[in-house]
């Protein structure tokens, strides 16, 4: 799709990777949807843009509804919003649980379910899934960030195959360890050396990608964590074993204790 002139939403857009991609895309001439909880955030990323911003909390179904309903029609979806979910399992409480569920999975299946139709009807349109390695990927304590990312992932892969034919694209952006804004930048982790890093503007061109050229996936990670993803898929207990040489354990405690307060 042309991205100049169409009207995009982006969920998240609070976070640093949110407000790379509002801002490849404002610069690209499209019209924007900024949505997050903090709108003291928002309005100055939105001011240059002339962009629209809506406050919502995706844990909350009716702010998901409402969303669907306040953004209009729209002519793509940037499904960006999410919640770190490091961590052991057993270390969470129900309701942190219910909430990631909400925000990671559940947020962007009933976006898709509600704007769909109508791009559909228009024959134009896309949705940018933000997935992530670890929605290909299991490694130690992700346990339920793999859940909704891996879901995410295939919920979008299918529904790409349902709309094929139609005029909306859907595509899937899988970041892996990013520096300077985001989730994991924002834990204090440090990685062992020779484990690259990508940064928030490439996550941002995988998006503008995504909407102007419809591929099914992107992988936003070093040719290394991308070829560890696609050994996890063929061979999971192999790679688990070398994640645990690695000392994949320690390096999922630090990104956790980092995040911690994120849930």
């Amino acid at each position: 799709m042309d991205i100049s002139g169409s009207k995009i939403l982006v969920t998240g857009a609070t976070g640093g990777l949110g407000q790379a991609i509002a801002a490849a895309l404002g610069d690209r001439g499209a019209k924007l949807v900024l949505t997050g909880r903090r709108t003291e955030v928002l309005m100055p990323l939105a001011a240059p843009y002339g962009a629209e911003v809506i406050g919502v909390d995706l844990a909350d179904p009716r702010a998901v509804a409402r969303l669907a309903e306040e953004c209009g029609s729209v002519d793509a979806v940037v499904a960006n919003a999410g919640l770190p979910g490091s961590g052991r399992l057993e270390s969470y409480a129900v309701e942190e649980i219910d909430r990631l569920l909400d925000v990671n999975l559940r947020a962007p299946i009933m976006l898709a379910h509600a704007l769909a139709p109508a791009m559909v009807a228009r024959g134009r349109g896309a949705f940018v899934f933000m997935s992530s390695l670890s929605g290909k990927s299991a490694a130690p304590g992700t346990a339920l960030y793999s859940a909704t990312k891996y879901g995410l992932r295939g919920f979008a892969l299918s529904l790409r195959a349902d709309l094929h034919g139609s005029g909306v694209g859907v595509s899937v952006v899988n970041p892996g360890f990013i520096r300077d804004a985001g989730m994991f930048a924002e834990s204090g982790a440090e990685l062992p050396a020779g484990v690259g890093t990508k940064t928030p503007a490439d996550v941002a061109a995988a998006v503008v990608r995504a909407l102007e050229k419809n591929p099914a996936e992107l992988d936003v990670a070093p040719l290394p964590l991308r070829a560890g993803a696609a050994l996890s898929g063929l061979a999971p207990g192999f790679a688990e074993a070398i994640t645990r040489r690695l000392g994949g354990h320690e390096i999922a405690d630090r990104i956790s204790a980092g995040q911690a307060d994120k849930r």
